[in-house]
C-alpha cells in the first residue's frame, strides 16, 4: 500500500506551527520613515497616510523618544525645507533641515539610535524633479551627481550612520563613495536604491514630502515596471561601485525582483514597502474590509520575497503590537 504524505501533521496546533516556521518577522529587519520639515512645535498630520505626520525637529525628537522605547530604533530621514529653488541648494546646507534633525537626534540619543538619510533633490527643487535640468528640462546627469556628493558629504559631516541616494543616477553610487571617503567617512555605509521603479505607488509620498514634479514624469531616470533584466543590471553596477546595500521600490509589487535581486546579490537586500502600499492597507483595514492581520502578513511576504530589511510605515505599529 502506497503511503499517504500528510504535510498536514506539522500544522496541527500553534507551538509546531512555530517551531517549523520557515521566516520570521522581527522589529529588527525594520527600518522607519519619518518626515521632518522647518518649524517649532509641528507635528502634522498626513492626510493621505493614515497614522503618519509630518514633524518639526523638537517633535521629532519626541517620537524618537517614543520609538527608542519601543526598540524601534533604526530611522530613515526625508527633509521638507522651507525654500526651495531649481538647483536644489538647501539638500547640502549645513543647516538645512536634516542636517539640523540629524544633529539634534544624535546629540539626544548618541549610539541608541541609527539614522539614515534620504539623499536626493526631489524635496529641495523647485521643479520637484531628483535632479538639475537643463533648459529642455531634461535632468542633467553628471552634474545632479556631484550636487548629491556634496548632499551626502553633509549628512555625514552632520552625524548620519548610513546615507540612502534615491535619485536613480548612473554613476552616483561611485562618485559618492569617493567624496565620503576623501572626506574621512569611510565607514559611512551606502544603502543604494538600486532598483527604483517608476511607481504609481509613491503617490501619498509626494504629498507628504512635497515633491511632485511641476512638469512631466520621472520616467526618463526610474525604471520601466516591466523590466527585470534592468533590475539586475542596475544591482551589479552599485555593488562594483560600492553599494553596502542595495533596494527595490516598491516592494509588493516587484516581489519577483526582489527575489531575483536576493539570489544575485553579496550584500543585504533592502525592499521599500512605500507609501502607496501602506495607505491602500491601512484604509481598507480602517474601512473593516480587511482583518490588520493583513498588515504583518504583507510584511512577512516581503521578507519571504528575501528582503534582509523592509523600509515601512508600519514599523511603529508593528513594534507596538510586540511590546
Amino acid at each position: 500500500m502506497k503511503t499517504l504524505k500528510r504535510p498536514r501533521r506539522l500544522r496541527d496546533n500553534e507551538i509546531l506551527r512555530e517551531m517549523v516556521r520557515e521566516n520570521y518577522l522581527l522589529k529588527e529587519n525594520l527600518v522607519y520613515p519619518l518626515f521632518v520639515q522647518e518649524g517649532l512645535g509641528i507635528k502634522k498630520h498626513i492626510e493621505s497616510m493614515p497614522g503618519q505626520y509630518r514633524y518639526s525637529v523638537d517633535k521629532l525628537v519626541e517620537e524618537c523618544h517614543e520609538l527608542i522605547e519601543l526598540g524601534m530604533n533604526k530611522i530613515m530621514l526625508f527633509g521638507i525645507p522651507a525654500e526651495k529653488d531649481a538647483t536644489g541648494t538647501q539638500a547640502s546646507n549645513s543647516e538645512g533641515i536634516i542636517q539640523k534633525a540629524v544633529r539634534e537626534l544624535k546629540k539626544t540619543f548618541g549610539e541608541g539610535i541609527y539614522l539614515i538619510t534620504d539623499v536626493c533633490l526631489c524635496e529641495y527643487t523647485s521643479h520637484g524633479h531628483c535632479g538639475i535640468i537643463d533648459s529642455k528640462g531634461r535632468i542633467k546627469n553628471d552634474e545632479t551627481v556631484a550636487t548629491l556628493s556634496e548632499v551626502a558629504v553633509s549628512h555625514a559631516k552632520a552625524g548620519a550612520d548610513m546615507v540612502a541616494p534615491s535619485d536613480m543616477m548612473d554613476g552616483r553610487i561611485k562618485y559618492i563613495r569617493g567624496e565620503l571617503d576623501k572626506e574621512g567617512y569611510c565607514d559611512v555605509p551606502i544603502m543604494a536604491y538600486s532598483a527604483k521603479y517608476a511607481s504609481n505607488y509613491y503617490g501619498p509620498f509626494r504629498d507628504a514630502a512635497k515633491s511632485a514634479p511641476s512638469f512631466g514624469n520621472r520616467k526618463t531616470y526610474q525604471m520601466d515596471p516591466g523590466n527585470i533584466k534592468e533590475a539586475i543590471r542596475e544591482v551589479e553596477i552599485d555593488l562594483f561601485e560600492g553599494a553596502d546595500i542595495v533596494m527595490v521600490k516598491p516592494a509588493l509589487s516587484y516581489l519577483d525582483v526582489v527575489t531575483k535581486i536576493k539570489q544575485i546579490s553579496e550584500v543585504p537586500v533592502a525592499a521599500y514597502n512605500v507609501s502607496g502600499e501602506y495607505s491602500m492597507l491601512k484604509l481598507a483595514v480602517e474601512n473593516g474590509i480587511m482583518n490588520e492581520e493583513v498588515i504583518e502578513e504583507t510584511l512577512l511576504s516581503i521578507k519571504r520575497a528575501g528582503a534582509d530589511i523592509i523600509i515601512t510605515y508600519f514599523a511603529k505599529e508593528f513594534a507596538m503590537k510586540l511590546k
